[in-house]
């Protein structure tokens, strides 16, 4: 695996399994091109445009479109001199030294071809890829695609802006062949772990399932949590709260202490038993308790026994890293990781953000001067600390050779100074940014924190203490600036303000009340507290955790429920199958060493290939304190342990039992989700919006009754004489009139098909009537004809709600029940007001809007309005605003980056949208002939 041991020879061929033994950085020398342009290569086409826009005329710049070749996705990417191999489908030679077998996919291969051409024409070649792990594994693959014969370097950045483009250029530095090892490394292990587990849950559970060595270890982390919520037993107790009327203002306190003894709390159940721990020398109380206290209560003095004050220093927290800028993003702005991720790539190379995928908490001196520097001018030289704060990177196995995230420059751009140049979401982000830039380097906040226990008799219950706490904050600090989000479940800490009170003063009450309590279950991940926990085990890296929950929901693993993650039955499948049958692979020590390993092998401390073959073949190592596969081996895990896996055990979660002793469970099939009662074929579907929590043997009983009573007939139709029934399908309960008409063979006839419609979301199967039925079967429901064209309106209901029709116009109703009451003349004024979007929308007549003029063709972008929206053209490529995007809020920066964007994807689907559709489908077909080349 080592780039200086593998074979000598460059990948000509594309899915060549070698990698070149010359040193990946040592410039070669071609006379002929020496006075050419210098060729920078970039990632994305976006800050190729940004960086071209500093580097002046002696340079051209472009884009790679990300990876330009990766491992065979499909059997029909692999090289006809490797189909008869049997490691090809693969694509990772085990037996060679895990030699990957590298393709260029259909859809890069012409972008590869102009890169070659510009190569020829340069005097040197500066691949200006991301400064981590994976760019600088796409760079070693553009030099050993692209084979140039001039002087090869290494261009890296943290931040796009014209000094630090500048001194990129002038410090280029040589390619560091340890990081290709750890990224390759990488890439190889996890196609061996998903092409070799993956098949197994295919044939045990369904197809179309995945196994991942990260993404199958976040969804054990989510099921396991769900599993505690269905072992968990709600517990109730009680306290009493009283309101106390100082000479100042009312204080809130809450019971603490009876006659000595601590009250029970939350903390103190068992969540699983639902009673109190064992041990725990705590009172518990109880309704008829609180009540009898409440009464008691009520008419007596509190004395103030203490009063304790205790002064708090609140430090700022560090710059953002990957990780923290996404968990904080979705608790303050409610944005999903991947959309995060977007805005964040968007920002950094529109050059207004430093490099987004880092876990170092690092700043640069000029960054430490800049935020210092702002902060002094915005808020006053008192909110500066005597010296500059340093954070120490606390994310486990940290590697990336990165800044935090800041704003980029030399001197940061305030929010307001941008804001005319980026989209609402862009703006928010920076704004977030900015603030935790300008918090990390400001003073420590100070206050006090209060605590006051007052006494009052309670009669034969002893002596009732309650206990009131406050917080004053005397200095805000860097709180002047940025304040933390909070989790789900967790209570942002509030200035809370007491009266002054001292020792001995007695409050009369003007309020003493019982509450109830019950225990909560733990709070099931969101996208941030799942990221958050990820970090701390070390599993993963920053810059993957947007991918992989991404994936976990793409795969039906995983739904949302608010921002909760709530894990699918499937899901359980999967986890129980690889917790039974190949435990480490899920086992959360493993994966964080796995992490560990490709670190010492970035660093140069551990080879990859060995590391590689232990950890698919084996060796005689039994591991360093947790459970280890390095000395079973993937491939004799994998060749042994299919036969024994039982689908029916594994895709089962028993419920308990009936009446009769019959277990009740919750399983997975073919169709879906559904449970069973013991062995019997009696059946029902479990709806996809049910947590696996809620299920209980009351539900299953329930829904197995409703399955069993079969179609309920409501009446005939007076009409026809046909019956009317209510049913459930799969997609909820509907209304049929009449059966089925089949010919003699048993097929249905044509037009035979009943009539059906869904019932309203305001209607129950338990309480519809013949009369509810008829008039769900009675739509559509003519209207009359337009007052000018003739047209006939109609008002039906359909896939995606109710609406009215007129030819190929349609308008949504606001509800069900406007398809009763509508008139004539409500749906003519409906059909009259313009629709901008969707299939057949008549749309508004308006005259296009010039932008601006392009920076780099110097073309004119119009807005204009579409069939399905607003969007943006320079002539050539139209780009879509994205939805919820305010056409007034565009601007050239942004309608450049759509452009850009959109421009990108028809490249990376093979399409050159500046030559002619007709050229490209020529182009297309001739690709399709010819073998695949590097």
């Amino acid at each position: 695996m080592s780039v200086q041991n593998t074979v000598n020879r460059s990948p000509k061929a594309a899915g060549e399994p070698a990698r070149s033994e010359k040193d990946p950085a040592a410039p070669a020398t071609s006379r002929k091109s020496r006075n050419g342009p210098a060729l920078v290569i970039v990632e994305s086409p976006a800050k190729a445009r940004t960086i071209s826009k500093y580097l002046g005329s002696g340079y051209i710049v472009e884009s790679s479109l990300g990876h330009i070749r990766d491992l065979p996705s499909k059997a029909a990417e692999i090289p006809e001199e490797y189909k008869s191999e049997k490691w090809a489908k693969i694509g990772v030679n085990v037996d060679e030294g895990f030699k990957p077998l590298y393709v260029i996919p259909l859809k890069k291969r012409a972008q590869v071809k102009k890169l070659k051409q510009l190569v020829k024409q340069a005097s040197m070649l500066l691949l200006a890829t991301d400064e981590d792990r994976e760019g600088e594994a796409i760079a070693w693959h553009l030099k050993e695609v692209l084979d140039p014969k001039i002087p090869v370097r290494r261009m890296v950045f943290d931040e796009i802006t014209e000094s630090a483009i500048r001194e990129a250029v002038r410090n280029p530095r040589d390619l560091d062949s340890q990081l290709v090892d750890a990224q390759e490394a990488r890439r190889i292990l996890d196609r061996l772990y998903g092409y070799e587990v993956s098949p197994v849950l295919w044939r045990k559970i369904g197809p179309k399932l995945s196994a991942g060595r990260v993404q199958s270890v976040a969804t054990r982390l989510i099921v396991d949590r769900e599993r505690e919520r269905m072992q968990f037993r709600p517990a109730e107790y009680w306290d009493v709260e009283a309101v106390l009327q100082s000479a100042a203002e009312r204080v809130l306190c809450k019971l603490i202490e009876l006659a000595g003894q601590r009250v029970a709390g939350g903390k103190d159940f068992d969540p699983q038993t639902g009673r109190l721990n064992a041990g725990a020398d705590v009172r518990l109380v109880d309704q008829a308790l609180a009540r009898s206290l409440a009464d008691r209560l009520a008419g007596v003095a509190f004395t103030v026994e203490s009063v304790t004050e205790k002064p708090f220093t609140q430090r700022p927290n560090p710059p953002f890293i990957t990780s923290t800028l996404q968990q904080e993003a979705s608790r303050k702005l409610r944005f999903g990781v991947q959309h995060t991720m977007r805005i964040a790539q968007s920002l950094y190379e529109n050059g207004y953000i430093t490099y987004m995928r880092t876990d170092s908490t690092h700043l640069s001196q000029q960054a430490i001067s800049a935020a210092r520097k702002q902060a002094g001018d915005l808020y006053g030289r008192q909110y500066l600390p005597d010296a500059p704060r340093h954070y120490a990177t606390r994310s486990k196995g940290a590697q990336e050779a990165h800044e935090a995230i800041r704003p980029a420059g030399e001197q940061f751009r305030t929010p307001r100074e941008v804001e005319g140049s980026l989209s609402a979401d862009e703006f928010k982000l920076y704004d977030l940014i900015w603030k935790r830039t300008l918090a990390c380097q400001m003073k420590d906040a100070t206050g006090w924190r209060t605590t006051v226990r007052f006494s009052a008799p309670a009669g034969e219950h002893g002596t009732a203490v309650f206990s009131a706490s406050g917080k004053v904050i005397t200095f805000d600090g860097f709180l002047r600036a940025y304040v933390q989000g909070a989790d789900e479940g967790e209570a942002e800490d509030q200035e809370m303000v007491l009266p002054p009170l001292k020792q001995g003063d007695a409050l009369k009450p003007e309020k003493v009340e019982p509450r109830q309590h019950t225990t909560l279950p733990p709070a099931r991940y969101t996208e941030a507290s799942l990221i958050k926990e990820l970090e701390e085990r070390g599993i993963g890296r920053p810059s993957t955790y947007a991918t992989i929950i991404s994936t976990i929901q793409d795969r039906g693993y995983v739904w949302k429920k608010g921002t909760a993650l709530v894990p699918t039955l499937t899901a359980f499948a999967v986890v129980n199958l690889l917790e039974k049958h190949f435990e480490d692979l899920v086992d959360f020590g493993f994966t964080a060493k796995m992490e560990d390993d490709l670190d010492l092998i970035a660093s140069g401390r551990l080879r990859s290939t060995p590391w590689l073959h232990d950890f698919y073949f084996g060796s005689s190592k039994t591991g360093n304190g947790h459970k280890d596969l390095s000395h079973v081996g993937l491939k004799r895990r994998i060749s042994s342990g299919g036969a024994d896996i039982d689908p029916r055990a594994i895709s089962t979660i028993p419920l308990g039992t009936d009446e009769n002793g019959q277990t009740v469970a919750a399983r997975i099939g073919r169709f879906g989700p559904y449970f069973q009662i013991g062995d019997t074929d009696q059946r029902a579907n479990i709806p996809d919006d049910i947590p696996p929590d809620e299920l209980s043997v009351a539900l299953a009983k329930e829904l197995l009754s409703r399955s069993t009573q079969g179609p309920k007939v409501l009446g005939h139709d007076p009409s026809s004489g046909k019956p009317v029934y209510v049913k459930n399908g799969r997609f909820g309960p509907y209304v049929q009139l009449g059966d089925p008409e089949v010919t003699e063979k048993g097929t249905l006839k044509r037009g035979g098909k009943p009539r059906m419609a869904s019932l309203w979301p305001s209607m129950k199967p338990e309480t519809l009537t013949l009369e509810d039925a008829l008039k769900l079967l009675s739509f559509p429901r003519t209207l009359g004809t337009h007052p000018e064209t003739g047209a006939i309106i109609t008002v039906q209901d359909g896939r995606f709600g109710p609406y009215v029709k007129m030819g190929n116009e349609t308008r949504s109703l606001a509800s069900h029940e406007q398809l009763s009451t509508l008139t004539l003349e409500e749906a003519v004024a409906l059909l009259a007001q313009p629709k901008l979007r969707g299939r057949g929308a008549a749309r508004q007549q308006q005259p296009a809007i010039e932008v601006g003029k392009h920076p780099d063709s110097g073309a004119a972008i119009l807005l204009k309005q579409g069939r399905y929206g607003p969007y943006v053209t320079d002539g050539v490529v139209n780009a879509s605003l994205p939805k919820g995007f305010q056409p007034a809020e565009l601007t050239l920066g942004k309608a450049v980056e759509l452009l850009a964007a959109r421009e990108q994807r028809l490249r990376e689907q093979g399409i050159d949208p500046r030559v002619p559709r007709k050229a490209n489908r020529r182009s297309a077909a001739r690709r399709s002939r010819v073998t695949a080349q590097g």
